[in-house]
């Protein structure tokens, strides 16, 4: 019997929102049935061609520095139930790296990032569109912890980036599309309440679908 189409969802929302804590909930409930997630920063253009002086002024937070149309030829072809290489970014060298990692198609594929719902043709594909709305300051204190901790980034350097770009991107870019979700998740992670409603939500898509 043939399969049906894959049920996509797409989770959205500012650096440091809990973003990827609703993503693991939901991919622990779900991994029985397969799932996936395509994390968009894996999708950030290639700048080979630049020089390296060029690449440093790379705005992240920006539309502009997704490779968009590479993300939705592979969600179509997911959705096509056809294996992907998904690109993986070297933020060191700020440019695309030689490695691919090989995805197989799965029942549930997951679009987790800041702008997975600024673009339409991206948005037409999913099924359920999430925004993980947190308050700034916690975001920023998220932020700052993780650069500190994990990137080996001064608090200096992390406050003036996030007061020059990530902030007005935000602003900007990110908080527009939480009009196109069909749920506002707030504070990530910690709301419980709303990942459950979220799961029996999924389930019964699922249930038709598959």
């Amino acid at each position: 019997m043939k399969k049906k189409r894959p049920v996509v969802i797409g989770i959205a929302g500012g650096s440091g929102s809990g973003k990827t804590s609703v993503t693991n909930a939901i991919y622990e409930v779900y991994k029985e049935h397969s799932v996936v997630v395509i994390e968009q920063d894996y999708y950030y253009k290639d700048q080979s061609h630049l020089a390296f002086e060029e690449r440093l002024k790379t705005n992240y937070d920006h539309p502009l520095a997704f490779d968009t149309n590479l993300l939705i030829e592979h969600v179509n072809e997911l959705l096509k139930r056809r294996p992907i290489e998904k690109p993986v970014y070297n933020y060191a060298i700020h440019t695309r790296s030689d490695e691919k990692i090989p995805i197989e198609p799965k029942d549930v594929i997951i679009l987790e990032g800041i702008l997975v719902l600024e673009d339409e043709q991206l948005r037409n594909l999913m099924d359920i569109k999430l925004f993980v709305d947190t308050d700034a300051d916690l975001r920023i204190i998220r932020r700052l912890m993780r650069d500190i901790n994990e990137r080996g980034r001064t608090i200096d350097s992390v406050i003036e980036q996030y007061m020059s770009v990530v902030r007005p991107m935000h602003n900007q870019f990110i908080e527009p599309t939480k009009r196109y979700a069909d749920l506002i998740i707030p504070e990530g992670g910690q709301n419980e309440v709303a990942i459950d409603l979220m799961v029996t939500k999924i389930k019964a898509i699922l249930e038709e679908h598959l």
